[in-house]
């Protein structure tokens, strides 16, 4: 690639990615939200990762960190559908918001967002989309910059003779 490629692509991948984090924290009151969000974050290091190539991208994502974002993106959304379904009787109730007055004073408290809008626990729940977003859309990208086989009509690898 160009020089003015790898001079150009690192900063605007730090721009992009604080766009996404903003669309993850703004979800809740404006288009976008957690699956968007990640996406964009995904798009920065989708530019790094062509520019520069896997192994010399100053974005990296090792295969540990990834499994690890993974688990920790599913499971947030589980547990805070699991508390609501505990605490309220619906799988994902926003128990910050309380619409039918049902959930403990202690959990609402948790869960309470200081925004004017009051959101509960969607900005959690974009929060944990967006961690399993950027994880996956990440991935297939690793796993198509880090294959160079090529095949023959029957599958078959063919391999490079120089």
């Amino acid at each position: 690639m160009s020089t003015i490629l790898k001079l150009f692509i690192f900063p605007a991948a730090l721009i992009i990615t604080c766009l996404g984090v903003n669309t993850i924290l703004g979800g809740h009151i404006t288009p976008g939200g957690g699956f968007q969000g990640g996406a964009i974050i995904a798009g920065a290091f989708i530019f790094c990762a062509v520019v520069y190539g896997l192994k010399d991208s100053p974005i990296k994502f090792s295969h540990d960190f990834m499994g690890r974002m993974e688990s920790i993106g599913a499971l947030a959304y589980v547990f805070i559908g699991v508390a609501g379904l505990i605490f309220a009787g619906s799988f994902l109730y926003n128990l910050g918001v309380d619409l039918y007055g049902i959930v403990p004073a202690f959990i609402k408290t948790i869960f309470d967002y200081p925004d004017p809008t009051h959101a509960g626990v969607i900005p959690y729940l974009n929060f944990a989309v967006g961690l399993k977003v950027l994880v996956g859309l990440s991935a297939v990208v690793i796993a198509f910059l880090g294959f160079k086989g090529e095949f023959d009509e029957d599958g078959e690898e063919i391999e490079e003779i120089e």
